[in-house]
């Protein structure tokens, strides 16, 4: 049992978040139990990239997770967050390219080998920047199980997957057309290719017959693609066409034949409805190809430079070549026309290069099989996306979805397990390094150069972190998981996957509910990035206001699936916040010096006021509790700081304090024990938002337990629920209210006391505002209250609030100096007389409203109303003194 103890007058974040992060790790207070008696709650954390800075995004989303794991271990269930980080192929390697290319080195001069031990050397230098940020934010994470998608576990689950679908048809290794970035060198999956709107143009040019009769115009908006072009497509049922399907074009420039076909997907209405097919260069004009039996010519490589197909062009980059292919097709007559066009144009995710569609020998998942079931799970309610509305978005994406290119041309990640035989051409693919050839008995062989798409290893995260393909206890207790809090922007990346893999690996769901956070804009609602200079990095906010106030900022405004603005105001409001609340708990603590708590308190002795706070914060567990199991952080976050700052420190503080510094012994611990446990209990909370400052204010009450965030959740208790006294006590405080608000208006001086006269409407009113005399006294500074039924005993002159069920008249005798106050409130009518004149003669100026700037016409508009409004308020207060 604790005592209340010595606490700072301020709260320094600096002296208190280091040390009780540290208290929690010493105490393994993150680390669950495994107890079969009991349902485990699981998370596993979105991995992080190995080369990551903890930015916004990083900071909301954790935030998140770590609230509804903090809750869940109070409520006493072994609760596991699992945390690692990804080891982020293109990424990382991109990192140290860079670095290697200071030594004047490209990865090609060390070699494979030496290569990954440079990336290896990195990740164990840089790697884990991002995990010591996860931890000044405060993440309570089962750090004893962090893993990394490479870590040896892992990667004997990625072999496993990838030998299984192999084995059962469903990864097989095809000619195909992929997304090329020619920068990162690596093929892109679709979903990794950003799509962004350019204004381009649209070349028209002319393709004529062999037999010189004519041409037919086709248009494009990469007319260095055509010196790939194998045919020309018409849609077989347009008219202008029909006749001349079979027919022979030469293709400019090359002067290669090549035949007119009909195909379904052409559009009729797009261009001249005949369109130019580059079976090597797009991907629909690839499956055109396959159609109609065309051989693709490549005709730009993998550095996007032009190959010898493109004949006298060859060596060009692609942007080079179309000028002077452009250029060459004009001063010959082949170009008709150019028209401006806005089209939407593939980028590489990470470099923002433009994608080069390519075709490439690359392995591929088959997703139809796999992607079904993915769907009814979904379909049937055991997978919940919250918001609802993300639900269509996936189910849509996985109805639609192409098989997936898996194959990377990269060295860092785990490397394909197949081997070429040198000898027969076998293809073998396996969990171990194969000696010899299964087929000829050969040992040349070869492994596959490429490496799987990141997504591959992180598809299957919730199980294999868990230990998968062995069966563990880790595994067999925590998985299926019971929470994904994921971004949006990676539903289709990594959600989709995890779901078809878990499903395929475990026969089970991967886990019940996906919680989608939205992404962190500023404070004008555009996204934070390097070029716009508008990035917040949260460690810096962490460094100057504590981890507290940040995720306190990021919880208040914040719905599931919806963007969040970063507001400054924001981030004062809820260091304020912590200062109210740690000043208030001071004050508590002063004051429980010599209190322990014994037992249960007796109704009997409570207050009005007692009871009211009580019931107050009863309503607010019950209420909090279900905002957060329903993932509301922000309703959760907006009604603990209204009870906290407004019912508990504003009112119910000042309401027992003559009861803390009186004489009545009785009184006193009644008033102790309530502030105490009101106190305390709103500090558990409050524990999930704002780890550390709970701590730091649970430690030096009186308490049970080491630790707040392993102390019992509050519960719901009837027996503390009195609504009459919630009533009667608002009626109370309206009162207060409305004696403050007229001690306001007149500017009386705080010390001077102020007598009320109340008028009411019933003997209920009546009873209620008698019993609450001694607050309105003590809290409006009112010397005197009488209490009046008859009207023709109000005062005369006197100032009036009008209540719930009754009316508060304020005598001005005594209260102010009437004379001074008739002679300030003339000057100022004059004062508005004159503002409303020069107001009005401005605003009657057709010179002003003609040429001045509507939002200056604007605020002189709003400048006359306000003094109108001012002068009627003014001249109506006048006629009150006079």
């Amino acid at each position: 049992m604790g005592k209340a103890a010595n606490i700072s007058t301020v709260y320094d974040p600096k002296k208190v978040e280091d040390k009780w992060y540290d208290y929690w790790l010493e105490g393994g207070y993150f680390t669950p139990e495994i107890d079969y008696s009991k349902r485990p709650f699981t998370i596993v954390i979105p991995p992080p990239n190995v080369t990551g800075q903890l930015h916004m995004g990083h900071a909301l989303n954790n935030t998140m997770q770590d609230i509804i794991i903090r809750k869940k271990r109070m409520e006493g269930i072994p609760t596991l967050w699992l945390p690692g980080t990804d080891h982020a192929g293109i990424a990382t390697e991109a990192k140290v390219k860079e670095q290697i290319a200071e030594e004047g080195l490209s990865k090609y001069d060390l070699g494979r080998e030496e290569f990954l031990k440079r990336v290896w050397q990195w990740k164990e230098k840089y790697g884990g920047t991002i995990i010591k940020q996860l931890k000044k934010l405060g993440a309570s994470c089962d750090w004893s199980r962090e893993r990394f998608t490479m870590d040896e576990g892992c990667s004997e689950a990625v072999r496993e997957v990838f030998v299984r679908l192999y084995e059962k048809g469903l990864i097989y290794r095809g000619d195909y057309i992929v997304n090329w970035c020619p920068t990162c060198h690596t093929t892109l999956s679709d979903i990794e290719v950003e799509h962004i709107e350019e204004e381009g143009k649209l070349w028209h040019i002319k393709y004529p017959f062999k037999d010189g009769s004519g041409y037919v115009t086709v248009a494009t908006t990469r007319p260095e693609t055509m010196l790939g072009d194998t045919c020309v497509a018409v849609h077989p049922d347009d008219e202008r066409y029909k006749e001349l399907v079979g027919r022979t074009l030469i293709l400019p420039i090359l002067n290669r034949e090549i035949p007119i076909v009909a195909d379904e997907y052409v559009d009729p209405e797009f261009g001249s409805g005949a369109v130019k097919v580059t079976p090597a260069h797009d991907p629909n004009d690839f499956e055109i190809g396959i159609r109609h039996n065309q051989e693709p010519i490549v005709v730009i490589d993998d550095e996007g430079k032009m190959t010898k197909n493109a004949g006298k062009y060859e060596g060009m980059d692609r942007y080079e070549c179309r000028k002077t292919l452009i250029k060459d097709l004009d001063e010959q007559g082949y170009l008709l026309k150019v028209e401006d066009h806005y089209h939407n144009v593939g980028h590489c995710y990470r470099c923002d290069t433009t994608i080069e569609p390519m075709i490439s020998k690359q392995w591929f998942v088959k997703m139809k099989p796999l992607a079904e079931p993915a769907i009814e799970v979904v379909k049937e309610g055991k997978i919940r996306f919250i918001p609802e509305r993300f639900t269509k978005i996936y189910i849509n994406w996985l109805e639609n979805i192409k098989d997936w290119c898996i194959s990377r041309q990269l060295w860092w990640g785990h490397r394909i397990p197949a081997w070429y035989c040198k000898n027969c051409g076998e293809i073998i693919v396996a969990r171990e390094t194969p000696k010899s050839c299964s087929k000829c008995g050969g040992n040349i062989l070869e492994q596959d150069p490429d490496v799987l798409d990141t997504w591959f290893s992180s598809a299957l995260w919730p199980f294999s972190t868990l230990g998968w393909p062995r069966e563990t206890e880790d595994l067999k207790y925590f998985y299926p998981t019971s929470v994904l809090v994921t971004g949006y922007d990676i539903i289709f990346f990594w959600v989709a996957r995890m779901i078809f893999s878990g499903l395929e690996f475990m026969k089970d769901i991967p886990f019940k509910d996906v919680v989608v956070t939205g992404l962190v804009r500023d404070s004008l609602g555009r996204k934070m990035s390097k070029s716009l200079g508008n990035g917040i990095d949260p460690l810096e906010v962490i460094e100057k206001y504590g981890a507290d106030t940040l995720r306190f900022t990021l919880s208040t405004g914040n719905t599931p699936g919806n963007d969040l603005r970063f507001y400054w105001e924001r981030v004062e409001s809820s260091r304020n916040f912590a200062n109210k609340i740690w000043n208030a708990s001071r004050f508590v603590m002063m004051n429980l010096e010599d209190f322990t708590p014994k037992g249960d308190m007796d109704t009997a002795k409570l207050t009005i006021a007692d009871k009211w706070i009580l019931s107050r914060y009863n309503s607010i567990i019950k209420e909090v509790t279900k905002s957060l199991d329903s993932y509301e952080f922000g309703i959760a976050a907006q009604k603990l700081y209204d009870f906290i700052w407004s019912e508990f420190c504003d009112w119910y503080i000042e309401l027992t304090k003559p009861r803390l510094y009186g004489e009545d012994m009785e009184s006193r611990v009644t008033a102790q024990h309530v502030l105490w446990l009101v106190l305390s209990g709103t500090m558990k909370l409050l524990h999930p938002f704002m780890p550390f400052i709970t701590e730091e204010i649970w430690q030096h009450l009186p308490h049970e337990g080491e630790s707040i965030m392993v102390s019992k959740w509050p519960e719901f208790d009837e027996a503390n629920c009195f609504p009459d006294d919630e009533s009667k006590m608002y009626l109370i405080m309206e009162a207060i209210r409305s004696i403050r608000n007229i001690r306001g208006e007149l500017n009386v001086a705080p010390s001077r006391k102020a007598e009320a006269v109340v008028r009411v409407s019933s003997d209920d009113v009546l009873e209620i505002l008698k019993e609450g005399a001694v607050y309105i006294k003590n809290l409006a500074n009112v010397s005197k209250i009488t209490f009046i039924e008859k009207k023709e005993d109000v005062p005369k002159k006197a100032m009036t609030a009008v209540i719930s069920g009754a009316e508060i008249y304020m005598p001005l005798e005594g209260l102010v100096d009437i004379d001074k106050e008739i002679e300030r409130l003339q000057k100022e009518l004059k004062n508005l007389k004159s503002e409303i004149e020069r107001a009005n003669k401005k605003l009657s100026n057709k010179g002003f409203l003609e040429k001045a700037p509507k939002d200056v016409v604007e605020k002189e508009r709003k400048k006359q109303k306000d003094y109108t409004e001012r002068y009627k308020k003014v001249e109506e207060r006048l006629k009150l003194f006079m």
